[in-house]
């Protein structure tokens, strides 16, 4: 898979994540020949597995969202992703534990309107009024938006666009978009979930992001058997078929400036790469305050210490000698109140008291992923970023978690530990160089959507960003999106600089036959 020689490529893409995946298969796609280079000596960024004592931990994202969007990726490259991957439809998707228990979310709204109507009269309807509402954001926003390389705000000025626009709530909050049809603090609780990762509290996150109950309620749950890696394998092979070469082990710590454009990059170990152009899809923090010269540096520290970053997280990756059939795939512990748990994320920028978690049994799903009569645990609490850790905190939370799980369960967990390691700001900063130490990139603010969002092209001609901190934001879905826009970006470039694509003479990357580019 690896070729190590130095040599002249049209584009290196630095970064073996999702969005460098995307990246690199629609250049190749196009004709171009690219590389990718990974600091890791696996592929997948936050996506990467590791294997202990029989158990395959996913490093990173656990929930498969917007299936649709996976399927129209392989399909761009002439793929099935029902054959490429072994996807199953969650049922239920999840279990919200409530002080008083859990409450299991079935898959489909029919069902889901069923739980909602019992729990609150009318609520059976009003999610089917929400749903509607939803649907259409998410129509406009993946088929209008997304897929904008937002470079400003003339590219959302045509007059249907701005139509649409009106019809996505961008200046109504989130919280009270989902107050206008229910009232149950357990139902506002979970029409909230989706959002809480968006990085914002709902009172401060446009009701456009409604469209993600719409992907988790009508377009399911899924999980790839095998897990969540099965996705980067999946796109490796599709990029390897395209001809995309991958190089592992190899640090990035410059970006060539030839003459006012991108040239090409130096390793960690003092090896020169020469290129076309760049695509960079890490940290976009670390890459222009680090490996670029002061010059062509768009923003400085003090733009990047006023964004709204999304939370961090302190995960712990846990394998036990026992099953815990009381958990399903996907749970979520809101036995503790939001409110003050937000407050020290959003606001305080402190370590919370009695927060609510995240835990993933994926071994109730996958049997691949834990050793017989063996369960698969991740655990996750979000946190604020920037913070810094005193030296008890990962214990102490631990034992918290623990404690509470004890109480929805009906027995101590701890005796059955066979294996257990944490990861949280440092680790997110030493493994990904991520500012700030966050999880999941830029919250996902008003005033960071779409063109106000840190831009795709650098000042730098020739290097472009993909990713979650740029357009369009942060999540799985999104960073497929993202590669293919900056896809799309590089090869213009490439063509104003007359370096066109090996199997072809000329390439048409107008606005009108950018259906054309995906294939």
């Amino acid at each position: 898979m690896n070729n190590n020689s130095p040599s002249c490529h049209d584009v290196l893409v630095l970064g073996a994540g999702f969005a460098g995946l995307a990246t690199a298969s629609y250049l190749a796609q196009s004709g171009h020949r690219v590389r990718v280079l990974e600091r890791h000596d696996t592929l997948g960024g936050r996506a990467r597995k590791f294997e202990v004592d029989g158990f395959t931990f996913d490093m990173g994202p656990s929930w498969y969202w917007m299936p649709d969007v996976f399927e129209r990726y392989f399909e761009d490259f002439g793929a099935d992703v029902h054959q490429e991957m072994n996807l199953v439809r969650l049922d239920p998707s999840y279990t919200v534990w409530f002080e008083d228990g859990p409450l299991e979310i079935p898959a489909g709204l029919d069902a889901l309107a069923e739980v909602f109507e019992s729990i609150e009269k009318g609520a059976g309807q009003r999610l089917r009024d929400f749903m509607a509402e939803a649907e259409v954001k998410y129509a406009i926003g993946m088929n209008k938006f997304v897929n904008k390389p937002a470079h400003n705000a003339l590219e959302f000025a045509e007059w249907q666009t701005v139509v649409d626009a009106t019809r996505l709530s961008l200046f109504t909050s989130f919280s009270a978009f989902a107050r206008k049809h229910f009232t149950h603090p357990k139902l506002l609780q979970i029409m909230e979930f989706p959002v809480l990762f968006l990085g914002a509290k709902p009172e401060d996150t446009p009701a456009l992001y409604s469209l993600m109950n719409y992907a988790d309620t009508c377009l399911g749950t899924w999980y790839p058997m095998g897990g969540m890696n099965e996705i980067v394998q999946a796109m490796v092979r599709v990029a390897e078929r395209l001809g995309v070469e991958f190089m592992t082990s190899a640090e990035v710590v410059a970006i060539h400036d030839d003459g006012g454009r991108a040239s090409g990059v130096t390793l960690a170990d003092g090896t020169e790469i020469e290129a076309a152009a760049v695509v960079a899809t890490g940290d976009y923090h670390h890459i222009e305050q680090k490996l670029l010269p002061a010059k062509w540096r768009r923003y400085d520290e003090a733009y990047w210490d006023k964004r709204t970053m999304s939370p961090s997280s302190l995960l712990y990756y846990v394998g036990l000698d026992t099953r815990v059939p009381e958990l399903q795939h996907h749970n979520l512990f809101f036995d503790t109140p939001f409110g003050p748990h937000a407050e020290t994320i959003y606001d305080s920028n402190t370590w919370p008291d009695d927060p609510l978690f995240y835990v993933s049994a994926p071994s109730r799903t996958d049997n691949s992923v834990a050793p017989e009569g063996c369960e698969n645990l991740f655990f996750l609490i979000p946190l604020a970023p920037g913070l810094e850790e005193k030296g008890d905190e990962r214990d102490r939370y631990f034992e918290e978690i623990l404690t509470r799980l004890e109480a929805h369960v009906g027995r101590d967990l701890r005796p059955f530990i066979r294996y257990c390691r944490s990861f949280a700001h440092s680790e997110f900063i030493s493994e990904y160089s991520s500012y700030k130490g966050n999880a999941y990139g830029l919250a996902n603010t008003l005033r960071q959507t779409a063109f106000w969002k840190p831009k795709m092209r650098s000042k730098l001609p020739g290097l472009h960003f993909a990713g979650q901190l740029t357009t369009p934001g942060p999540g799985v879905p999104p960073s497929l999106i993202s590669g293919e826009v900056a896809a799309r970006e590089t090869c213009r470039y490439l063509h104003t600089q007359g370096i066109f694509p090996q199997k072809a003479t000329q390439v048409d990357l107008s606005v009108e036959h950018e259906t054309a580019f995906r294939g």
